[in-house]
């Protein structure tokens, strides 16, 4: 069984890939061609190593990125071959060459990745014999590349949207999974799945990161390629997802560890199962909208219906102050969903039971 799950990871990562394979191959073939055809370099290593190291296989590829990488190796190309024209060639140039290189692309970038890249392609200029055609050959083999990278981004990008939809399924997923536990914990009186709960949701801010990324990538790509600009409308509606998911979870942590403490004392009722089950319900639907755009209205009908009542004098007559209290936080809690389904944060309050004592 083990065996066969660990094919099926392996599959689905490299099924995962062809897509950003296919922008690195068609982008090296381009670059080189480019170099070496038009240009007369008679061998553009460069032209095919930094393309490759500025596409790569990061979740993140905005234009931005790919630019500030173009750069950052750049910068450290061109750097290698001037410290080889005054200095030449030897053990404390390498040195200094890998140090400013470093420095530089750590500044350029704040991905660690990156700086390694830049320091390889620095040391490929130092330490490989020169190329014919004088010097700043590579440094143009280097920038052909760069060029390419972008053009890249644009004409042949990868379908970001994918990635972003996984994150997106990944993350309702986690939530839906939270939210299940909490509610086993009231239904069955179970401390140990309200403790479960806590965990779920504590380990969603992971999720929310990688959404957030790969949501930003996909709407900038998206932005300047002509074959993805039809995806935006899309793109945006996720967002607005992952608005709402993001501070819906903060106010699920919250929940969740109360409930965990409430369960302890021996608390838990009736209401408090419908109120979870009714929010469980619009996260699970909000969830299943990444595939289903439908799926928004039908969480939306349910807030709506669920937003009104929530005043504790009227949902929990009588509760203790402990029980009560869950019903001030699922009010925040319904607006940001209620967010989370394309409803703006005013009209979403708007639906909210007026209350004369302060919420807390």
């Amino acid at each position: 069984m083990r065996l066969r799950l660990d094919a099926k990871v392996v599959s689905q990562r490299a099924l995962r890939s062809v897509p950003a394979a296919i922008q690195i191959v068609v982008g090296v073939l381009v670059s080189y061609s480019f170099a070496h055809f038009v240009l007369g370099h008679a061998v553009p290593l460069l032209s095919v190593t930094v393309l490759i190291s500025t596409l790569g296989f990061a979740r993140d590829a905005r234009p931005r990125r790919v630019l500030e990488s173009t750069i950052g190796i750049l910068v450290g190309i061109v750097l290698s071959e001037l410290i080889q024209i005054l200095v030449g060639q030897g053990i404390w140039q390498i040195a200094l060459v890998l140090f400013v290189t470093i420095v530089v692309a750590r500044a350029a970038s704040p991905n660690p990745a990156f700086a390694v890249a830049a320091a390889t392609q620095s040391m490929l200029v130092l330490l490989l014999p020169a190329p014919p055609g004088g010097p700043f050959v590579r440094s143009l083999d280097a920038l052909v590349a760069g060029v390419v990278a972008l053009l890249m981004t644009a004409l042949v990008p990868r379908d970001t949207r994918r990635i972003a939809a996984r994150d997106a399924r990944n993350l309702a997923s986690a939530l839906s999974q939270g939210m299940a536990s909490m509610l086993e914990g009231v239904l069955e009186s179970n401390e140990p799945a309200a403790s479960l709960a806590v965990e779920r949701l504590r380990n969603t801010q992971g999720l929310i990161d990688n959404l957030a990324v790969s949501l930003d990538s996909a709407l900038a790509v998206a932005r300047i390629s002509p074959f993805l600009r039809r995806q935006l409308p899309e793109l945006r509606r996720q967002a607005a997802l992952l608005a709402g998911f993001d501070l819906a979870a903060r106010h699920l942590r919250v929940i969740a560890r109360r409930l965990y403490f409430l369960l302890r004392e021996g608390g838990g009722r009736a209401e408090l199962a419908e109120l979870l089950g009714s929010l469980a319900l619009a996260v699970d639907l909000l969830g299943e909208s990444v595939d289903d755009p439908g799926k928004r209205d039908e969480a939306a009908t349910v807030l709506r219906e669920l937003a009104p009542r929530l005043d504790p004098d009227t949902y929990m007559p009588h509760a203790p102050v402990n029980e009560s209290v869950f019903v001030l936080l699922a009010r925040p809690l319904a607006v940001d969903l209620l967010v989370a389904t394309g409803l703006g944060v005013e009209d979403a309050r708007g639906l909210l039971p007026t209350m004369e004592h302060p919420e807390s």
